[in-house]
């Protein structure tokens, strides 16, 4: 009896794998791009592993105690950079239906924790407001771009 529940229990896996593996097909469009669910899950993998030095790195650079840096608390940077990197990734994913994987740029974060927080000594909290801001212009402008002068992100 051991056995037969062993066996119906791999091809319940077996059909629950074949199951996920046609929805993830259906809902990226793989066969249009020529590429499968293993090799995507593949290049996931290797694309995390190679941005992953980022979940320690950010922190680093905007936890530097003031007036050189930053001075933010690691551990909540830490957890904003990956909350912020995953959310950014999935919409990416699902939105765009394109494969990238969102971070943020650690020139930018040198820039903001130890030119404008150390050097001019914008206190963090108020850089970061600058920060919204600046990201809002950007959005407004992104929206009164032509998309026929190539400038556009629009398929």
């Amino acid at each position: 009896m051991g056995i037969k529940t062993r066996e119906v229990s791999q091809e319940r896996t077996a059909s629950l794998r074949v199951k996920w593996t046609d929805r993830i097909q259906s809902l990226f469009e793989l066969e249009r791009a020529a590429t499968t669910v293993k090799t995507e899950v593949m290049a996931g993998l290797t694309t995390f592993m190679t941005m992953a030095y980022i979940i320690f790195v950010n922190p680093a650079i905007l936890s530097v105690a003031r007036p050189s840096g930053a001075g933010m608390d690691f551990d909540a940077v830490m957890a904003a950079t990956c909350i912020a990197s995953a959310i950014a990734t999935f919409l990416m994913a699902f939105l765009a239906n394109y494969p990238i994987a969102l971070a943020p740029g650690m020139g930018m974060n040198a820039l903001f924790s130890f030119g404008i927080c150390g050097a001019m000594g914008v206190p963090w909290e108020k850089a970061l407001g600058i920060v919204f801001f600046a990201g809002l212009i950007f959005v407004a402008l992104t929206g009164l771009a032509d998309p026929g002068d190539g400038g556009g992100c629009r398929a």
